[in-house]
C-alpha cells in the first residue's frame, strides 16, 4: 500500500525527534553515513510503532542523495524532508564541512523540492554559528542563495585562502544553508510545497557530551552558562518549533530560518559572551 514518505537524513538525536513527531502514519526512510547509525535509530523508532527503514546514505553525493530519493519514492510520495546530517568544525577539515555541510544540504534541497508533494513540506537543521559571523555583503549572500550547487565550492568567499579555520568554514556553510532555504522556498512554493531551517544553539546530544568532555568543553559550557536560559536545549524542544513549521499551523511559514540557542546569540553581541577585543 502506497502512503506518504517522510525522508530523514541523518542519525541523531534532532532528526529522531522531529520524526517521531511528525512521522506517525508515513514510511520513513533515514539515511545516514554510517548505516548502522541508521539501523539504531530505525530500530528504535520501529520498536515504538514507527515504519521506519534504513539506508546508507552520504550527504556529500548528488548520487547518493537521489538514490535516497528513488527508494522512498518507491513506498510513495514524498511529502517531508528533515535533513539533520552534517558534520561539526571538531569532527572535520575544512574541505568535508564545505562538501557536507554547504554543498551537500543544497544539493538535497534541490533534489527533494523536484519531488516532494502538493503540500509537502521540509526542515533543514543549520546553527547559531551562522547568526555569529560578520554580515556578508548582498552580493555574497545572493550568491550562497542562487549559485547552481555544482558551482558552489569554486565561488571566491569559499576558497581555502579565504577560510580561517574549520569553525568559519561552517559558519559560512549554516549562513549558506539559510539563504539556501530562501531561494529553494520559492521553488518549492511553485509546487504548493514549504521549506524552512531551524538554527539550534548547544543541544544535549551523544556528540555534545562528547564536545563537553573533550577539548572545547570549557567553551561550550561556558556558553550555555552565560545565555539568558542558563542551559543547553534538548532535542525535543528543536521539534517542538519543527511541529510548527511542518505542520498546517505553520502554512503561511516558508523560506525562514528559526534561531532556537536560548539566548546565546544574543549574549554573544549584547552579553558576557560579547568576546573582548
Amino acid at each position: 500500500m502506497k502512503k506518504d514518505v517522510m525522508i530523514l537524513t541523518g542519525a541523531g538525536q534532532i532528526g529522531m525527534a522531529i520524526a517521531r513527531r511528525m512521522g506517525y502514519g508515513m514510511k520513513i526512510v533515514i539515511g545516514d553515513k554510517k548505516p548502522e547509525n541508521a539501523q539504531a535509530i530505525a530500530k528504535i523508532m520501529n520498536d515504538a510503532g514507527f515504519d521506519v527503514e534504513a539506508m546508507e546514505m552520504d550527504l556529500s553525493s548528488r548520487e547518493s542523495i537521489k538514490n535516497m530519493i528513488a527508494k522512498a519514492q518507491e513506498y510513495g510520495d514524498v511529502a517531508m524532508l528533515v535533513n539533520a546530517a552534517g558534520v561539526s568544525p571538531s569532527q572535520a577539515p575544512v574541505e568535508a564541512i564545505l562538501k557536507v555541510d554547504l554543498y551537500g544540504t543544497a544539493v538535497l534541497l534541490e533534489e527533494v523540492g523536484k519531488v516532494t508533494k502538493k503540500g509537502g513540506v521540509g526542515v533543514t537543521i543549520s546553527s547559531q554559528s551562522g547568526h555569529r559571523m560578520p554580515a556578508l555583503t548582498p552580493e555574497e549572500d545572493e550568491l550562497l542563495a542562487c549559485t547552481p550547487s555544482e558551482d558552489l565550492l569554486k565561488l571566491d568567499i569559499l576558497q581555502p585562502e579565504n577560510i580561517k579555520d574549520t569553525l568559519h568554514a561552517y559558519q559560512l556553510a549554516k549562513r549558506c544553508n539559510e539563504k539556501r532555504v530562501m531561494a529553494e522556498s520559492v521553488k518549492w512554493g511553485e509546487k504548493g510545497a514549504r521549506v524552512n531551517s531551524i538554527s539550534p544553539g548547544i543541544v544535549v546530544t551523544p556528540l555534545a557530551i562528547d564536545e563537553f568532555n573533550g577539548p572545547r568543553g570549557d567553551f561550550y559550557k561556558n556558553m550555555f552558562a552565560k545565555c539568558p536560559a542558563g542551559r543547553p536545549g534538548t532535542a525535543d524542544e528543536i521539534a517542538n518549533v519543527a511541529e510548527l513549521l511542518m505542520s498546517e499551523k505553520g502554512a503561511f511559514i516558508t523560506g525562514s530560518d528559526f534561531l532556537i540557542d536560548g539566548g546565546a546569540t544574543a549574549s554573544y553581541f549584547y552579553g558576557p559572551l560579547k568576546p573582548q577585543e
